[in-house]
């Protein structure tokens, strides 16, 4: 088995043919998973389980998908797909912006869904990696401190949020490059990325309003129109914050 097998999906998706297909799909790629019918079922194990990565529909008998998306945000730091036959944008934005990593509309292509489940995991297991080894490092730019083992980000009056882990690979990324344009595909940890996948930029619009970076004129976070985006900004590094 890969390493991939190593983490576990839970999936959330109260039909059960979808839900055997999902799982099918990912198991014969080596990925473990477990299936739950409802948001109740699934929040219950994510306490006393935590998973690698959530794929939660939105259309639940019991609870709001996006609402549940936003949960997860606040109670885990797992990966979250939506997974789901809704394919307005204006549902994909708002999944977007409470937080999940990816937006996949049903009918999915099989490939396609273990490419972007591999790419998420990737991203989290990175930071993860990070974390467990003790690679205690923190970023100092413009008065603020970034813990990359901690997520948290510190303000320039000693303020402190911790980011999702989806947010805290961005601003890493974006971090260890200072001044150098880095791709959509770079910032997202795959060549995969479609070219109308806007995943990135609206995780950027989220970063800039933590940094309070504004977003019709920003500072420190620019965008390279047609390439990607760049932190315009000197970054030092130590081996701990000085605020706290």
């Amino acid at each position: 088995m890969s390493d991939a097998g190593k983490h576990e999906i839970h999936v959330l998706e109260d039909d059960p043919l979808v839900a055997r297909t999902v799982m099918r799909t990912l198991e014969e790629h080596g990925l473990s998973c477990r299936w739950f019918r409802t948001a109740a079922e699934l929040l219950a194990c994510v306490d006393r389980h935590p998973p690698a990565l959530c794929i939660v529909d939105l259309g639940l008998p019991d609870r709001d998908g996006l609402e549940v998306v936003r949960e997860l945000r606040q109670r885990s730091d797992c990966g979250v797909m939506i997974l789901t036959a809704r394919g307005f944008l204006s549902d994909r934005v708002i999944g977007l912006e409470f937080g999940a990593d990816d937006y996949v509309v049903k009918p999915f292509e099989p490939r396609e869904l273990v490419a972007r489940v591999r790419s998420i995991l990737r991203r989290y297991g990175g930071l993860g990696a990070n974390a467990a080894q003790g690679g205690r490092r923190v970023a100092c730019f413009e008065g603020w401190q970034f813990d990359t083992a901690s997520f948290a980000l510190t303000d320039p009056e000693g303020g402190a949020e911790v980011l999702g882990a989806a947010e805290a690979h961005l601003l890493q990324t974006l971090l260890e490059h200072p001044n150098r344009i880095q791709t959509r595909q770079q910032l997202a940890g795959t060549p995969d990325l479609l070219p109308y996948d806007r995943s990135i930029d609206v995780r950027i619009s989220r970063l800039r309003r933590k940094l309070r970076d504004d977003p019709h004129n920003p500072r420190l976070v620019k965008t390279v129109y047609g390439v990607g985006y760049l932190l315009a900004v000197n970054v030092s590094w130590t081996g701990r914050a000085e605020h706290g």
